[in-house]
């Protein structure tokens, strides 16, 4: 207690549970959440925490929510559109409440970093009763989340936290607080009348849940998280929540605004502070709402001001960007123009330097890594699919689902062409089977799979959907960090457990044709893929081999030497193959003096020493070193 540190945002927040006493800790892994659970994980028998990394978010939800009903202070962390998976779950827990602290994180990502939309979850939240924490800097990220189990306890209610991803990927230092030590042991009473929710029950609890809510909206005006600053004689004033207070103070240094406006910072965007923001807004002629994405605190607040019939004007999305994240170079902007005065920098030069510096550089986009097995599958699947196609004179098509193998979408791969949620390829694929007569390759990852790829497996065998379902079987939850899943045998915390076979579910829901592949074996797995191509019905293909990265990470520990290939530029004919059709970025190719393009040659340092590519190259010039 007491001692500064420097911690990731995430490392915090996890901190700020072990304070807090937390037990029960469950999650899947998703960016930007995924190193709560992490490092949780890491002091978990320490300290005494059950830690799991849960199938899927609903599930690690209902865990945490079995850990509150037993008493004791539970947690689930998800991305945001991991809650739309919890969603159902999660709308039943406000009418259920609290027994131990329960606290659901959110990590919603603005600017769409790593997902698939910008979603807002403080709308889930209103919808699902949970009142919403909202932390402003690394320090508060901690706080906020050890308090949020007070809170949870103290009116026997859950609560959302949300963070997003510049709280939770940023560093900062922070002081820590004293751990709760307490050690409860769980117990689990029957009381059918709050815990099974037929509609007599839920109408039961509507009223308790309605009520509870009250005072916890009566409450939130006198937590620490909500700060109301007055400044003499100050015309206009600003709220920020969460994050944006941060870029809000610094956009007030800039302008040197500080002592000139009146200024509310709020924590608990859901209820907002009405009685803080009522006195705010009688204080002022104007006020601007700084919040990232959706105007929620926005309209609350326009709200609030016509039910008092309080005249003031009310200004937010009409300067404050509704897409993206907020820097504090936009809110200084926002702010200057709020309050009439100038910017101490040229912003719309700075921007103009900045794209125009960012035009004359190559691009980078994100690529699958050498050596990496996605992209082996992918060619195989491929070569396979275009085949097979030919024959009937369609063309094939590829539902793509969420993970590393994403990027199975650029060219010269490109095999994926829907591309809409956790399990979403076989989702997809069942509509197609009975609509199109073409070739239909949904493929998803094996922690995927497992997440929510089986419940459409399951409608494709019933359905009698003709589809090929490819599982790209890496080993691990690759994209997110490494972590475990049910497929690898071991748990959160390292240790061994169950493996469950992906082959072994696949046949128990009723596929007749499965087969399971090295993908670095090119012929093979090409002709097992025409095969189940051809197949009459739901066939699987599990494309099994360890992700490249974990692959080479093992070797070195194990003292292994790895073997790299070269190019025999005696045999090269520069056909282009290896780079055109394979692409490995571990093939390279000279730029001569004059710029113009040179010898093909394989890097080294970053070849695995995979193979694939020998089996690639029509010529042969591809030779392992000695």
């Amino acid at each position: 207690m007491g001692q500064k540190t420097f911690l990731l945002g995430n490392e915090a927040i996890a901190r700020g549970a072990v304070e807090a006493g937390v037990q029960v800790a469950a999650a899947y892994p998703g960016t930007p959440s995924s190193e709560i659970l992490t490092a949780l994980s890491k002091v978990a028998n320490d300290l005494g925490i059950y830690v799991e990394w849960s199938a899927n978010e609903k599930v690690a939800f209902e865990v945490a929510l079995a850990g509150s009903i037993s008493g004791l202070r539970s947690m689930a962390s998800m991305k945001h559109v991991g809650v739309n998976v919890a969603h159902d779950a999660v709308i039943t827990a406000g009418y259920l409440g609290a027994k131990g602290g329960l606290v659901l994180l959110s990590a919603d990502d603005p600017n769409a970093w790593s997902s698939q939309n910008e979603q807002d979850n403080r709308w889930i939240a209103r919808q699902a009763y949970l009142p919403v924490l909202e932390p402003s800097d690394i320090q508060e990220s901690k706080d906020m989340m050890r308090d949020a189990f007070e809170l949870s306890e103290r009116f026997k209610h859950p609560f959302m936290y949300r963070s997003v991803t510049r709280i939770g990927h940023a560093r900062g230092d922070i002081e820590l607080g004293s751990v709760n030590k307490e050690r409860r042991k769980g117990n689990f009473t029957k009381d059918p009348s709050n815990l099974s929710y037929v509609p007599t029950v839920a109408r039961k609890n509507r009223p308790l849940m309605i009520k509870r809510f009250e005072e916890i909206k009566n409450a939130v005006n006198n937590l620490p998280f909500n700060k109301l600053s007055l400044s003499d004689k100050a015309e206009r004033g600003i709220i920020c929540s969460g994050i944006s207070y941060a870029y809000s103070s610094e956009a007030l240094k800039w302008l040197n605004l500080e002592d000139k406006l009146s200024i509310l910072k709020i924590g608990t965007t859901y209820p907002i502070p009405e009685k803080l923001v009522e006195k705010l807004l009688n204080s002022v002629q104007e006020v601007l709402i700084v919040e990232e994405l959706e105007p929620f605190v926005e309209l609350h607040v326009k709200a609030l001001a016509a039910e008092k019939n309080i005249s003031v004007k009310i200004h937010g999305k009409d300067y404050v960007p509704l897409i993206g994240e907020l820097t504090t170079g936009l809110v200084t902007q926002a702010i200057a123009k709020f309050a009439g005065v100038k910017t101490p920098l040229d912003f719309e030069k700075i921007n103009t330097f900045s794209n125009n510096s960012v035009n004359l550089l190559p691009t980078r986009p994100p690529i699958l890594c050498a050596g990496c097995p996605h992209r082996a599958s992918f060619f195989a699947i491929k070569k396979a699919a275009e085949k097979v196609a030919r024959e009937n004179g369609t063309v094939p098509v590829y539902p793509g689902d969420i993970g590393c193998y994403s990027l199975g979408i650029s060219a010269p791969l490109e095999t994926i062409d829907t591309l809409i949620c956790m399990g979403g390829s076989i989702g997809i694929a069942n509509g197609l089977s009975h609509i199109i007569k073409s070739p239909i390759i949904p493929c998803i990852g094996d922690s995927t799979f497992f997440h929510s790829g089986m419940p459409a497996l399951v409608n494709a065998v019933y359905n009698n959907a003709k589809m090929t379902i490819v599982v790209l079987d890496n080993k691990t939850t690759a994209m997110t960090g490494f972590q475990n899943h049910p497929g690898t045998g071991r748990i959160a915390t390292g240790e061994p457990t169950n493996q469950i076979k992906i082959e072994e579910v696949v046949k128990g829901c009723g596929i007749k044709f499965i087969e399971v592949v090295d993908p670095y074996n090119s012929k093979k797995t090409i002709d097992i893929m025409t095969q189940a191509l051809h197949f009459e019905g739901p066939s699987v293909v599990i494309l099994r081999q360890q992700c490249s990265l974990e692959a080479v990470r093992s070797s070195k520990k194990r003292g292994d030497k790895i073997t790299p290939y070269y190019i025999d530029l005696e045999k090269c004919s520069k056909c282009d193959a290896c780079i055109k059709v394979f692409a490995c970025p571990a093939i390279l190719r000279k730029i001569n003096e004059d710029n113009s393009f040179g010898d093909y040659y394989i890097d080294s340092a970053s070849c695995t020493g995979c193979g694939v590519c020998v089996q690639i190259c029509p010529y042969r010039a591809i030779m392992e070193s000695e």
